[in-house]
């Protein structure tokens, strides 16, 4: 549905003469080729960046496809997941359901986003999320540094929170969005897992089973938010 256009003009008196136009004309499939492969860059980043997220729609973009490519990372890592999910997903219109956990990403994978996290899946009812830690104090391609992750994590976390309150106020006729967060800090393995014919790039190892236990645990001790 994307036109792309290109607009000339001429400093010269006269204005573009008739060799010139006519240069012009000759160039106009090339330059058309051009445009084409520049917008269907575009595209692709787009599209991968909103389905895979920034960095990890980088890697792909760069190559990482390979079955079992990835690296060790340090990172902070977030799993949060919506409390009742089963029981209103049954009790509610399909449409209202998925308007209601939409309202419930919006308020975390939107909080994550805004302080610098990674969405890495949504996984039922649940959000997956890594704030990468840089090797040094020094930001850099590969994260923040370590306090600053830690801080951009907690921040999200209450971020989160607040907009849930808003998100409650704003349609108290549905029951109230109910949640939990857990967040962890270890090493990682970062990249693809699966089979070569569909591949998911993620994270795993104990830190991120982990950080899933202890979401687990805000059920069980009454906190909306572990750390």
């Amino acid at each position: 549905g994307q036109i792309s256009i290109i607009s000339m003009t001429s400093f010269t008196k006269d204005g573009f003469s008739t060799s010139h136009l006519g240069s012009i004309y000759e160039i106009l499939p090339a330059l058309g080729r051009m445009f084409e492969v520049h917008a269907q860059r575009r595209i692709s980043v787009g599209l991968l960046e909103t389905y895979l997220g920034r960095n990890t729609g980088k890697r792909v973009l760069e190559g990482q496809i390979r079955h079992g490519d990835g690296q060790l990372i340090h990172a902070v890592i977030w799993f949060c997941d919506l409390r009742d999910s089963t029981r209103l997903s049954e009790s509610m219109d399909t449409s209202i359901y998925l308007a209601y956990l939409n309202r419930f990403f919006a308020a975390m994978a939107g909080a994550i986003i805004d302080h610098g996290g990674e969405i890495l899946a949504y996984i039922g009812d649940a959000v997956l999320a890594i704030f990468p830690i840089a090797d040094g104090d020094v930001p850099s391609a590969s994260g923040m540094p370590p306090a600053k992750a830690c801080t951009q994590a907690i921040a999200a976390a209450r971020a989160a929170a607040d907009r849930i309150v808003v998100a409650n106020a704003a349609q108290p006729e549905l029951p109230a969005l109910r949640y939990g967060i857990g967040l962890h800090v270890g090493d990682v393995t970062y990249g693809n897992s699966g089979i070569p014919q569909r591949l998911q790039f993620t994270v795993i190892g104990s830190a991120a089973n982990e950080a899933s236990r202890i979401e687990s645990m805000t059920k069980e001790l009454g906190e909306p938010i572990l750390v």
